[in-house]
């Protein structure tokens, strides 16, 4: 294995200087630093990246953890994330939580043994606390994302649920439904407790009245409970004229348990809902949706998280909340009563 002494011995200098050129430290002629540079590349010197880490007590390593690598959602806020990071010359590493705590934890442990410089995430809930103060314990900078933690104070970029639920209602009701669902994420979620929130206050603002019953409560990701869903239906009569679903996921099983039973969507259910599907749901796109802005999630998320770890070492400046409005995307989901 080649080391900055061989290197040193061949470009002349001292191994001093070779370290300060692989580190960009200290003050270096361009001349010298162009000759060790070339030297470097004619012994195929490789940098051990875990002693460089050790000097500059940093690793270039970002941490990304996601609820749902599934949702096309989260894919395209993963790829926001991960421009922005390579943009400034870090690597990317990812997690996938599954709303699971245990797993969320993993991965926390994770960040500290890998040293990471900085973690993005979208916590499992409300129950993540814990797992965030460990981060702020071994001060780690960290940036929330799609969802806040109540006890936590942090930057955090957000979506409007609120106001997008309440925009999917409004379009029900001015095609005419007033028997309208929510399935919808964990109320141990701040996101799905907005989105709840929106469609309760969009009902009252249409003089219909609120009914427990017509509510869901499940998993937003892949753990939903389908024999949940199978029998919620059985148990409302009359079956609602239209669904709200709190995230595409849920609105892709809850057409499944639809199409079971015989149901159509739009000929005889109507449905809207949070995110668009997957990508070749572009082929012949038809739900009405909230198009929540993905990508900037993860890009500017990822730029808040490298200003926190820039300003590490100095007076914490104010925490950002930043909320990314949503587009209603109308199409043919909503059947005209």
């Amino acid at each position: 294995m080649v080391t900055i002494y061989d290197i040193a011995e061949k470009a002349g200098v001292s191994a001093m200087t070779v370290s300060r050129v692989i580190n960009n430290t200290g003050r270096i002629s361009e001349k010298t630093r162009a000759k060790v540079k070339r030297v470097m590349d004619e012994l195929g010197y490789v940098p051990n990246q875990m002693a460089r880490s050790l000097v500059l007590q940093e690793t270039r390593l970002l941490f990304l953890m996601i609820t749902d690598i599934t949702n096309p959602f989260y894919t395209t806020l993963a790829r926001g994330a991960e421009d922005a990071a390579k943009k400034h010359g870090y690597r990317l590493l990812f997690g996938n939580t599954d709303e699971d705590l245990e797993k969320e934890n993993d991965y926390i442990d994770a960040v500290l043994k890998t040293r990471a410089d900085g973690v993005l995430l979208a916590p499992a809930g409300d129950a993540s606390l814990p797992h965030l103060e460990m981060l702020r314990r071994h001060r780690v900078p960290f940036v929330l994302l799609d969802r806040e933690v109540p006890g936590m104070d942090s930057d955090v970029v957000l979506g409007d649920s609120k106001e997008g639920a309440r925009q999917l209602v409004k379009q029900l009701v001015g095609g005419g439904h007033r028997r309208i669902a929510l399935i919808n994420g964990s109320r141990t979620i701040s996101s799905a407790r907005e989105r709840l929130e929106g469609y309760r206050e969009a009902l009252k603002l249409n003089d219909l009245e609120y009914d427990e019953a017509l509510v869901l409560e499940t998993s937003f990701g892949p753990r939903s409970d389908l024999t949940g869903i199978e029998a919620w239906l059985d148990r409302m009569r009359p079956l609602p004229t239209a669904f709200v679903a709190g995230n595409n996921v849920l609105a892709v099983e809850l057409m499944r348990s639809l199409r079971s039973r015989g149901l159509r969507v739009p000929e005889d259910v109507s449905l809207v809902c949070f995110d668009e599907l997957a990508s070749y749901a572009e082929m012949d796109p038809f739900l009405t949706v909230i198009s929540q802005q993905a990508y900037q999630f993860g890009h500017l998320g990822m730029q808040m998280l490298l200003d926190r770890i820039r300003s590490r070492d100095e007076p914490s400046p104010a925490w950002r909340k930043v909320v990314l409005p949503a587009e209603l995307i109308v199409r043919r989901s909503v059947r005209q009563l």
